[in-house]
């Protein structure tokens, strides 16, 4: 009897530990949407955000599964799959929201999330947004290219290689003309379009045109393509600016990269979803002031004083001195 007794207590005082419910034991199953052939990896957006859904699987009490999407298949089928399996969270691919709201609405029970992407304004509330303030990365980066263009003496020009002239592409150089304009009222931007984000030799010709033009730093804002931006600017000796992701990989005229932590995203969204605060409907903002946009490595060759001026402006922006132009989209 007394045995009887004891084990009641401690079953009691088990629960009032977990708040009195079970559930709260119980580890919530989250899905991952890739695309066929990504690996963790600081290379690809793509790779960028499995690196942190690995991290979230390593580090948090969930039960995690990744699935991919093939090369001639829309991601939909595989949010269904999720969400039929009744999963407690589902991360979808990067900037795809389309493929998410109708699915979102067949299953209501089941919370997504979209990455740097924006849903219509009447989408289901079952959706948690992670934005990404892009514009203030590339503010950054266009404050030091002017720095170094004017160093570098001769015609005050820098450069952005677009793939698209769309909000995706836009925000960045919103935020990089007014970040060079900081540094130099005089400063002249020249922005063209490759229409095209996997061929990188038609960026290579974009951005070999702006060179002879006089362009002093050439800004990738073209995917995979301006890789071939990038390799043309360290061809002709002048600067080159990654995007996205840490792109220093690609020789040492990388000036540096204006960077967008999809991998922390992820990760803080899978913790808020196992410690139950990713509210309905609810938006994170991911900006220069919590470290979810930053520069990459920057070379060894900026001056200090240039760092130190730099260092500046991202305090200002981060505590609200500056406020970056935010484009609609």
């Amino acid at each position: 009897m007394k045995c009887g007794v004891l084990i009641g207590t401690l079953v009691v005082a088990a629960l009032s530990a977990t708040g009195g419910n079970a559930e709260h034991t119980v580890r919530p199953r989250v899905g991952f949407v890739s695309y066929s052939g990504t690996e963790p990896s600081p290379r690809t957006i793509e790779g960028v955000a499995l690196a942190g859904f690995v991290r979230a699987e390593r580090k948090l009490p969930i039960r995690g599964q990744v699935r991919y999407v093939g090369p001639t298949q829309g991601p939909r089928a595989v949010l269904e799959s999720f969400a039929r399996q009744n999963y407690d969270l589902v991360v979808a691919p990067l900037f795809n929201a389309e493929a998410v709201v109708p699915v979102s609405r067949r299953f209501p029970h089941v919370q997504f999330v979209v990455v740097d992407a924006q849903p219509p304004e009447q989408h289901a509330k079952n959706i948690h947004r992670a934005v990404f303030r892009a514009e203030e990365a590339g503010y950054l980066a266009g404050y030091l290219s002017a720095l170094m263009a004017d160093r570098a003496g001769g015609r005050r020009m820098i450069s952005v290689v677009g793939g698209y002239r769309f909000y995706g592409v836009t925000r960045w150089i919103v935020g990089y003309r007014a970040g060079a304009k900081k540094a130099n009222p005089r400063m002249t931007l020249r922005v063209d379009y490759s229409n095209d984000f996997a061929n990188p030799a038609k960026c290579r010709r974009v951005a070999l045109s702006q060179i002879a033009a006089g362009s002093k730093v050439v800004f990738n804002i073209a995917g995979a393509c301006g890789v071939g931006a990038l390799r043309a600017a360290s061809s002709k000796k002048v600067w080159g600016v990654g995007v996205d992701i840490d792109q220093s990989f690609v020789g040492p005229w990388i000036l540096t990269s204006a960077v967008a932590r999809y991998d922390r995203g992820v990760f803080d969204t899978v913790r808020r979803r196992v410690r139950r605060n990713l509210g309905a409907g609810s938006t994170s903002v991911y900006a220069v002031r919590n470290g979810g946009v930053e520069l990459g490595r920057i070379s060894p060759k900026v001056p200090k004083g240039f760092l130190r001026k730099l260092e500046r402006i991202r305090k200002q922006i981060a505590n609200g001195t500056i406020k970056v132009p935010h484009p609609r989209g």
